[in-house]
């Protein structure tokens, strides 16, 4: 094992940004996909939420963070995002993202600033409509050019290795044929990304069920505010086809929300409109799809006009020409879809976990910024920043004590029927179709209920089974899934109120409501202990 090494699992922006901040010091093992565009990094359209004109204020973006988070922010995580968000732009400037320019030659600032839902000023800095994919690309070329960089394309990690003190000590990994791998580490990083898999319809085409959150708890590890899933507005509605997100920027360039009679219907429910957070949109949209005989609302652009559409949108108008839809003479037909994790492995500032040794950034990681309903924007800036942060505290991190790794029993019978990988799906299916149909973006407690008691059945019918050689990383993944379907579903039925992103038609008080039935502000705090 090299000197003082350092694992991360996962390659979007908080993996690769970590990677390359750290591996200047101390040598670096980089487990991710083959192919990137199976992370959610990649498919972030909007941009990146920090304080760049002199236009704007610091206390202005921490106070619309506080807002959207519905009370339930760490206002001390907020401030260190906030305050170290142009620092960490300026650092992607100098990698070389292609960020883009504005044109106004009476610019304030050199590049062009959008605004999205709950914020009160233009600070949304972007690559055109594909702020991920240019990010995403620009550093992993420079981490495929750094020698202290060894990169795993060919491991899936399915457990986190703990020695006899109880300190992480890296990961377990199965290769294409099923063949175990023990990557051992002074210190791993989880940077997994979030839990949007465990519902049926995402805005990513490949999105992760939280598999690593449920291995940092095997390991000890706390989890926060799980219940805490954002559904994306606007998510291109085609049932026939992969799913795409329709940016947040869309809104924020003066996109109405239509519905099935073609009216606007946002200015009702909320005095900003289509710019509200995007809990109270969703649940907007939401209502709207129940009262109709259309499964989505409409996305209206037209009155933009072609130029504009074209410069601002060129990725999401090619995209949508590519499936039958001229946004420039038609409307988007789009439908809220699962796309973000507010919750996940409680951390520092430093994204240090309970466990010694076990870090966690990103998505993967509930660092309290996002609170109740994360706001637009914020979640590529705190990848930057808790990436960043995470480097600087693993620079001078003292490796763990000499001890042995323990060994680890798989979840399965040694003498249980097999199950194949078709089975397995089925299994993902039916866990998918009960998230999304009981704890959604509206939930009751009697539904709450029924799927935890399914979900139960499902996990309890899993672990009578063993899988196939092949099919032992599917397995793996399931049951993590529904363990961690099972807490979500467990949290969720412990808030008994409404809160950002989790509404309980039983308990329906509003954010700013002052009645009996909802809690005082605190996150949910569960462990598999």
């Amino acid at each position: 094992m090299a000197t003082r090494n350092v694992l991360i699992i996962g390659g979007g922006v908080a993996g690769l940004t970590l990677a390359l901040e750290i591996a200047a010091t101390r040598p670096v093992i980089l487990v991710r996909p083959a192919r990137d565009v199976q992370g959610a990094s990649r498919w972030a359209q909007g941009g990146i939420a920090a304080v760049l004109s002199p236009d704007d204020a610091i206390e202005a973006h921490i106070q619309d963070t506080l807002v959207a988070g519905d009370g339930l922010c760490d206002e001390a995580a907020v401030r260190f995002t906030v305050e170290n968000g142009p620092a960490a732009i300026e650092w992607l400037i100098d990698q070389g993202v292609p960020f883009t320019l504005d044109p106004d030659p009476q610019a304030r600032y050199p590049y062009h600033l959008t605004r999205e839902g709950g914020h009160g000023a233009r600070r949304i800095i972007h690559a055109e409509d594909a702020t991920g994919r240019a990010v995403v690309d620009t550093l992993l070329n420079a981490v495929q050019r750094h020698a202290n960089i060894s990169q795993r394309s060919d491991l899936t990690v399915v457990r986190l290795l703990q020695d006899g003190r109880h300190h992480c000590r890296g990961a377990y990994c199965l290769d294409e044929a099923g063949q175990g791998h023990e990557l051992l580490a002074d210190d791993t990083v989880l940077a997994t990304g979030g839990a949007s898999g465990l519902y049926l319809h995402t805005t990513t085409p490949a999105p992760g069920s939280g598999e690593g959150m449920i291995m940092a708890a095997e390991l000890g590890a706390t989890l926060m505010n799980l219940e805490f899933q954002q559904f994306h507005p606007t998510c291109l509605y085609d049932p026939e086809g992969p799913a795409f997100l329709i940016s947040e920027a869309v809104r924020g360039e003066g996109g109405h929300l239509l519905n099935e009679k073609g009216e606007r219907f946002m200015l009702e429910a909320d005095s900003r409109g289509e710019l509200a957070p995007r809990d109270i949109v969703a649940r907007a949209i939401d209502s709207q799809i129940h009262g109709s005989q259309l499964d989505h609302v409409w996305l209206d652009i037209r009155h933009l006009g072609a130029e504009a559409i074209h410069h601002h949108f060129p990725t999401i108008q090619a995209h949508c020409a590519s499936r039958g839809i001229d946004i420039v003479t038609q409307p988007i037909p789009v439908v809220p879809a699962a796309h973000y994790s507010c919750g996940g492995i409680a951390t520092d500032l430093d994204g240090a976990s309970r466990v010694a040794h076990l870090f966690a950034i990103g998505e993967a990681a509930c660092t309290g910024l996002h609170g109740a309903n994360r706001m637009a924007s914020n979640s590529l800036l705190e990848c930057l920043v808790f990436a960043r942060s995470c480097a600087a505290a693993l620079e001078n991190a003292l490796p763990p004590p000499a001890a042995a790794i323990q060994p680890k029993a798989v979840p399965w019978p040694a003498d249980g029927p097999l199950v194949s990988t078709t089975e397995l799906h089925e299994v993902r299916r039916e866990m998918r179709q009960l998230m999304s149909r009981q704890v959604s973006i509206v939930r009751s407690t009697e539904g709450l209920h029924s799927a935890l008691i399914a979900l139960e059945a499902l996990q309890e019918s899993l672990l009578q089974k063993r899988p196939s050689i092949e099919a032992q990383t599917t397995y793996y993944h399931i049951h993590q899934a529904l363990q961690l379907a099972c807490l979500t579903v467990t949290c969720a039925q412990q808030r008994r109120e409404s809160r950002g992103l989790h509404y309980n038609t039983d308990f329906p008080s509003g954010a700013n409501s002052t009645s009996d039935t909802r809690q005082a502000a605190r996150p949910s705090i569960i462990s598999l202990a």
